[in-house]
């Protein structure tokens, strides 16, 4: 009898444990809620899935990449800024933390654009002479392949040019120069991958470091907004995008969706070409008004002098010319865009 009390006991002891495993909570390590003492290991998620989702989030347009991990790994795993400014994107933009996370774990950091930022050191003894540096720059651009290719390109976007042209008011061999000389009409939009560009620049150097952050900032809202992965366009080693190599901020405030198919393309030709119109208007562009003339020495702050082999010339500059300078400040970029804009000209008509 008294086995038979015990046995029964120890089953009952038995079923009472069964029940009690199978009730139990188990915690998700990926999941929504109850995360805050988990070990926070890399995982993947994709654009729509609930981590680090609020219902913010879940209201806005999806992502356009499924870069997302749980911690930040890589190149930039351990740096406090970059920490700190993914904080600031999620907290002032509405990424989500995952998403950065993902991506800044792809980062590059590239010696070579730390090389090309970072200052020269100060020259000891005598300088090189400045002889004949405009007529150095000059012939980067003033060359029967830089005319002929203007030519075709205007040919081949004939209508284009002159609908960006009325829509701006801008002249239309200016809108063809500028991207002459930025990009040599498509053919050289540069090779770095702009996000790794900018990422060094933000957190890699000193010199102009805010500025570029800033940039950084705006490039992730631009791929955000249009709907395309940040790691794949390329351009110059300082950030600079497409035909007519706009910086992230002036992409922002200056690119036009010129053909209308419902997103703003700078290396779509249409775009391109719109926006840099659009640019000089937003500049002060004078239609039909004189950019630059040749004139003799003078003490007048509109005249210029360029130096040359044969020696200097002197130039007076209008308001259209201080225009050009805004999209590069350098007198030299300018007369370049001004002569090669006139040689096009005269060979297309």
């Amino acid at each position: 009898m008294t086995h038979l009390v015990c046995e029964t006991f120890l089953k009952g002891i038995f079923i009472v444990l069964l029940t009690s495993c199978a009730t139990e909570t188990v915690v998700n390590p990926v999941g929504v809620n109850n995360t805050d003492n988990l070990t926070k290991v890399p995982t993947v998620s994709f654009p729509g899935d609930a981590l680090d989702q609020t219902p913010e989030d879940s209201a806005k347009p999806p992502y356009s990449t499924n870069y997302q991990a749980y911690v930040l790994t890589g190149t930039y795993s351990h740096s406090p800024a970059l920490l700190s400014f993914i904080k600031y994107m999620v907290h002032r933009h509405g990424f989500s933390e995952t998403y950065l996370n993902g991506l800044f774990s792809r980062a590059n950091r590239l010696e070579s654009v730390i090389k090309l930022e970072s200052p020269e050191p100060p020259v000891i003894g005598p300088t090189k002479p400045t002889v004949g540096s405009w007529t150095r720059y000059r012939n980067k651009f003033l060359t029967d392949d830089h005319i002929n290719n203007g030519v075709e390109f205007w040919r081949n976007h004939a209508e284009i040019i002159q609908r960006a042209s009325v829509t701006y008011g801008v002249d239309p061999e200016y809108i063809v120069g500028i991207i002459g000389v930025e990009t040599y009409f498509g053919r050289n939009f540069g090779k770095t991958r702009i996000f790794d560009a900018l990422t060094t620049l933000s957190f890699d150097t000193e010199r102009r470091s805010k500025y570029f952050l800033s940039e950084l900032e705006s490039f992730l809202i631009m791929a955000r907004d249009e709907h395309f992965d940040p790691l794949k366009p390329q351009g110059s080693w300082a950030g600079a995008m497409g035909y007519g190599q706009f910086m992230p901020s002036n992409f922002k405030t200056l690119a036009v969706d010129f053909n209308k198919d419902g997103k703003r393309d700078l290396w779509h030709p249409h775009d391109a070409l719109g926006s840099v119109a659009h640019y000089f208007a937003k500049s002060g562009w004078q239609l039909h008004q004189p950019v630059t003339s040749r004139t003799s020495f003078s003490k007048d702050p509109t005249v210029i002098e360029l130096s040359t082999y044969e020696g200097s010339e002197f130039w007076q500059i209008y308001p259209n010319f201080k225009v050009i300078k805004k999209y590069n400040n350098s007198n030299k970029y300018a007369m370049a865009v001004h002569q090669l804009a006139q040689a096009i000209k005269a060979r297309y008509q």
